[in-house]
């Protein structure tokens, strides 16, 4: 379990490597598109959002390779561990012959449909289509609801404007 929670943190840790030099520029070329602005008295929001994404794809085409990299090695961990670790201890495995001791659905499947052929009557009559028979098959009635709900208690007051 330990395992487990190092390579979650790890994971964490990785995504911070790789999203924090994005937010670093992002924020630093908003600060100085801040102050510009500030001493030249325009105030338009806009004009900070080209630099910003300009910015950021020269730090994620700089830093491409190496965090492909960084990704890479972490996957190539997660499955080394998948398979290697994990695969041998006995805690995290169910053991081979588990499901002739389960039926997780043996009762769902037959409760709904008791009067469809089997796979081998299909077979054999293959221009028949099975049909369910009438008094099995699913209503479908409109909803309670009328044409115009009555609004709630926050749109009455919007509409009533208190």
């Amino acid at each position: 379990m330990e395992v487990l929670v190092e390579y979650l943190a790890k994971g964490f840790l990785i995504m911070l490597a790789i999203s924090m030099p994005c937010v670093l520029v992002a924020a630093g070329i908003g600060l100085v598109v801040g102050i510009l602005q500030a001493v030249t008295q325009v105030q338009e929001q806009t004009i900070a959002a080209a630099p910003k994404i300009l910015g950021v794809f020269l730090v994620i085409v700089m830093g491409g390779i190496g965090f492909i990299n960084m990704l890479k090695g972490f996957v190539t961990d997660g499955f080394a561990m998948a398979f290697n670790l994990v695969s041998k201890n006995d805690s995290y495995v169910l053991p081979a012959d588990y499901y002739k001791y389960t039926s997780p659905f043996e009762h769902e499947m037959t409760d709904r449909f008791n009067n469809q052929p089997s796979i081998d009557e299909i077979m054999k009559n293959p221009g028949k289509v099975p049909y369910i028979d009438n008094q099995q098959k699913v209503k479908y009635l409109p909803s309670p609801r009328t044409p115009m709900p009555k609004p709630d208690f926050v749109e009455t007051n919007t509409i009533l404007g208190r």
